[in-house]
């Protein structure tokens, strides 16, 4: 699972094409990265300092962003975690995150094929 900026879907949706990664899912998505919260207001404002709390709703949105979600074989997980960060990385606060997980099977509703056979094979 990626969450990147929403203005890099294009060029994120292309290189994984070019490493051979055709399958994917992607939402809309809203969301803050650790660097967005200031802990002095958080605190100030669970004292119930009222000018904590307003600042906090001030200073505190939420960004939109794309969730995506890549399921591929064991084999492929660095090629995608490496073309992902190489697209998405501009150096600056908001690039997004990369999580990965387990997956421990894969069925085609059409076909009925499990494993492997139902991901992208690069």
């Amino acid at each position: 699972m990626a969450i990147v900026r929403m203005n890099m879907m294009n060029k994120t949706k292309k290189a994984l094409t070019e490493a051979g990664i055709f399958s994917m899912t992607a939402r809309d998505a809203l969301g803050r990265g650790k660097g967005l919260v200031d802990a002095s207001l958080l605190a100030g404002a669970e004292k119930g300092y009222e000018e904590a709390i307003a600042q906090l709703g001030q200073s505190q949105r939420l960004i939109p962003k794309r969730v995506l979600l890549v399921v591929v074989p064991d084999k492929l997980v660095q090629k995608t975690v490496k073309t992902l960060i190489q697209v998405n990385r501009t150096g600056k606060s908001g690039d997004g995150k990369i999580f990965i997980m387990p997956v421990m099977d894969s069925v085609s509703i059409r076909t009925g094929i499990n494993g492997d056979g139902v991901l992208d094979d690069a």
